[in-house]
């Protein structure tokens, strides 16, 4: 299997990289707890297409290495920039889900856009959800830590009672099998107890609005409407605000599993954006 290591610390990282090698490069971020098979219903379609797309493991997550550190924000970015040096890539769209939004935007604000033409932020939690100087609005983190600790205390169970919400199962549109449902909360368990602790911690405190206003380049931002783990007007309305260049499509009764349940939409809106010159 393809490895390359991280640039900060040595880190094995497993990497996907579909289609053709001359194709329009799309490479993919991942939420927490899963890995790049998150993104089938888009990286298959478009690699099948001619699009040349590309993916990675995180650390402590799918088949890349059982780490203890490492999950600070900038090393987490230096492992996305590490992937698209170790490829040589250029002329991409990079696109990140959840957590993975923001190792996009730290990406690209501590390594440049030299090699990134544009980005797709997909229910992301950019800017950050959580309360703050200049987000009064925000999520008492307090509630947020409370989350974690139950995450810390029974992780099976955290991700079998956040499935429903998680792709808004409930909502008319949001049909999945309940095969498909379990598994990705068996893919959950790829990441392990450490990583995923770690990343809740992370998100307790994500602020990155003052870089979401620096990225000066084509941007999508793809937000559901009843997205419980990054709420709509605290994560992708403030994006979509703060990016200079950015649009927002807001998908009607979608989760935060938007990839799943919206597939066919996600893949159609990805396709058009990167059709734009």
């Amino acid at each position: 299997m393809p490895y390359f290591e991280s640039p900060v610390d040595g880190t094995r990282l497993h990497f996907v990289d579909y289609g053709p090698a001359t194709g329009q490069i799309v490479v993919f971020v991942n939420s927490a707890y899963f890995g790049t098979e998150m993104w089938e219903y888009q990286m298959l379609p478009l690699a099948t297409e001619g699009y040349r797309c590309v993916g990675f493991d995180r650390r402590g997550h799918g088949r890349s290495d059982d780490v203890w550190g490492g999950f600070d924000l900038d090393t987490l970015a230096d492992d996305v920039d590490g992937l698209l040096r170790h490829l040589d890539l250029s002329g991409v769209t990079l696109v990140g889900h959840s957590i993975g939004t923001a190792e996009v935007v730290r990406c690209l604000t501590r390594h440049g856009v030299e090699r990134v033409a544009r980005v797709a932020l997909v229910a992301g939690m950019a800017p950050g959800a959580v309360r703050s100087a200049d987000h009064p609005e925000g999520i008492d983190p307090g509630a947020v830590e409370a989350g974690n600790e139950v995450f810390r205390r029974d992780r099976a169970a955290f991700f079998v009672d956040g499935a429903r919400s998680f792709f808004a199962l409930d909502l008319p549109g949001n049909e999945l099998s309940p095969a498909y449902v379990q598994s990705m909360i068996n893919r959950c368990h790829g990441a392990t107890a450490r990583g995923g602790a770690a990343l809740g911690d992370l998100a307790a405190t994500l602020n990155v609005a003052p870089e979401l206003a620096k990225l000066d380049l084509p941007a999508l931002v793809v937000h559901g409407t009843h997205d419980t783990s990054a709420p709509l007007d605290l994560t992708g309305r403030r994006a979509a605000e703060l990016l200079p260049n950015g649009t927002l499509k807001v998908y009607e009764n979608a989760g935060h599993g938007l990839f799943a349940t919206h597939a066919e939409r996600l893949l159609a809106d990805l396709r058009e954006f990167m059709a734009r010159d």
